[in-house]
């Protein structure tokens, strides 16, 4: 019976997130959207012609945090890290690309960032607003952050200040 009661948990959480990953999925590549607002350094929501638009999260990246969280809190240069992003794309379109997972198990829209032709994840991590995190199985420039990474680091830029 102990085993049995153990497993619930474990079907539960794969029950939700594979209901979760297989929400009907509207988001087209390559397509322009507008951005509704900015949630945090790495992630934002754009309008899909919905009530509340669809929350976008960049592959690869991770900003820290910009607001105090249930677990999680305010993290070194999370403010910053907001602010540049909101003054980068609030109200501006952008252009999605994927990889392999399309989707997470909150239901964001994982995303490679384009604004005007500049790769934004990128450029976050360049610029020092966010660090290299790559979580299989989006993997496809994982090495070009690693190495995005190192140069911020070396330069002192951003986060790395």
């Amino acid at each position: 019976m102990k085993l049995l009661l153990r497993g619930i948990p474990l079907f539960f959480l794969l029950f939700t997130s594979f209901s979760l990953s297989t929400k009907p999925f509207k988001i087209q590549e390559n397509k322009n959207y507008t951005v509704k607002r900015v949630i945090d350094g790495d992630t934002f929501v754009i309008d899909d012609q919905s009530a509340k638009g669809v929350k976008v999260r960049f592959i690869g990246i991770d900003a820290p945090e910009s607001r105090n969280t249930g677990r999680k809190t305010i993290g070194y240069f999370g403010k910053e890290a907001k602010k540049y992003l909101t003054t980068r794309l609030d109200g501006k379109q952008v252009s999605l690309t994927f990889d392999t997972a399309k989707q997470d198990r909150y239901g964001r829209i994982l995303a490679y960032v384009y604004l005007d032709g500049m790769f934004l994840n990128a450029e976050l991590v360049e610029r020092g607003y966010a660090v290299s995190a790559t979580f299989p199985p989006n993997v496809k420039y994982a090495n070009y952050f690693v190495e995005l990474e190192r140069k911020a680091r070396r330069n002192g830029v951003g986060l790395w200040k």
